[in-house]
């Protein structure tokens, strides 16, 4: 194939076979927040081909300070839609396909059996969806990488990528741990966590709506690196870099 003009640069670091295996690739991102947003923006750019995004949320004033698409100019609007129109401006040849809705179970079971991704990175900040998430990537043996948390962490060296058994320090991964545990599944799922201690203080309880119970502060800069790691490691695998 003939590589883009917008991709030279990374043609040359990578190899013109990379570049053509990206293109190839289909992957589906899940969570559009801090995290996900990010991590779809580094895959557009290294030049994959087919990308599925899925989130019904909207854009609130409080993810200005960490998510891509938050603008003061983009309150209310769909989360999915915006990057669907950043995404396609980056590759007009891409094909996103977003859904403007969160899935129920049924809904995401149907989506894994009829479509054939090559990787699947979980963004989701929610504790019962993304089990929902993990366990029918699981039970299909996909290829997935799930996201921790990233709120109460400041230290970017403490990023690790690993299996979810040895997450440690992540109060997020000890509760997914606990109920990935009475479905019987311990280990086997590729995860972005951080080993940063998280504060007391820096924890908010709420309502109750939307699955969070509780939610901690967070720095403009942690979710986006969580993304970058997210994508790098997917961008390496797809493209065959990863030694």
């Amino acid at each position: 194939m003939e590589v883009p003009k917008w991709l030279e640069r990374t043609a040359l670091l990578t190899g013109e076979e990379s570049i053509q295996s990206l293109s190839q690739a289909n992957v589906l991102l899940v969570g559009l927040g801090g995290v996900g947003s990010f991590a779809g923006e580094f895959l557009v750019r290294a030049g994959i081909g087919k990308i599925t995004i899925i989130d019904g949320d909207t854009v609130d004033i409080t993810n200005i300070n960490r998510q891509l698409q938050a603008l003061t100019s983009t309150i209310g609007l769909s989360k999915a839609a915006l990057l669907k129109d950043r995404f396609e401006d980056i590759n007009p040849e891409l094909v996103v396909t977003p859904y403007d809705r969160f899935l129920e179970p049924e809904d995401m079971e149907t989506l894994l059996d009829t479509s054939k991704f090559d990787y699947i990175l979980d963004c989701i900040d929610s504790v019962t969806p993304k089990l929902t998430l993990l366990k029918i990537a699981k039970s299909r043996k996909l290829k997935i990488i799930s996201s921790m948390g990233a709120g109460g962490k400041l230290d970017p060296s403490k990023i690790k990528i690993g299996d979810i058994s040895t997450t440690k320090e992540c109060k997020f991964a000890q509760s997914l741990r606990k109920r990935l545990k009475r479905e019987n599944i311990k280990r086997g799922i590729k995860v972005v966590f951080s080993e940063e201690i998280q504060p007391k203080d820096a924890l908010k309880l709420t309502d109750g709506k939307n699955y969070k119970k509780s939610y901690y502060g967070t720095i403009s800069y942690m979710p986006a690196l969580f993304g970058l790691t997210m994508a790098s490691e997917v961008i390496r695998i797809l493209g065959k870099l990863k030694k």
